[in-house]
């Protein structure tokens, strides 16, 4: 059975943010809650417990610079972090920047179905740029280019 995040990074480059030390950060293609950003291992692993301590402890470092980052391009109420692998069983962040404004404040985003707002390529790219920006790396940083 092949795994979709294995792939994802070299699938979807407009969704590319950057390629960190031990995950990748890609936008959600659903772009409903602006800025959902998805933080994936590069390893295969579907749970927490299956890294090392000293890498669980990186991996935690990376998930909090990269929420950090949404933060300060987004200013959202709350920042919604989510590590679920129910439907893809690798390891993966949901990271999602709250809005009080946004439909489904206070609720967690899977309460109720939504129409996706997907963006154009040139939105993508834009967004993903700026949230590199905030991660303070190069905004044609190769590993983020398509």
């Amino acid at each position: 059975m092949s795994c979709p995040f294995c792939t994802r990074w070299q699938d979807e480059p407009p969704l590319r943010i950057a390629e960190l030390e031990f995950c990748y950060a890609l936008l959600n293609q659903d772009q409903f809650f602006a800025g959902y950003t998805l933080l994936v291992s590069k390893r295969h692993v579907t749970e927490l417990f299956h890294l090392d301590p000293a890498e669980r402890a990186l991996v935690m470092e990376e998930v909090a610079r990269v929420a950090a980052a949404l933060h300060r391009v987004y200013r959202p109420a709350k920042m919604n972090y989510e590590l679920l692998g129910n439907m893809v069983p690798h390891m993966h962040w949901h990271l999602v920047p709250r809005q009080t404004d946004d439909p489904l404040w206070p609720r967690p985003i899977w309460s109720e179905p939504h129409a996706e707002r997907l963006l154009t390529e040139v939105d993508y790219r834009r967004q993903a740029a700026a949230i590199r920006d905030a991660l303070g790396l190069p905004p044609h940083s190769p590993a983020a280019k398509g």
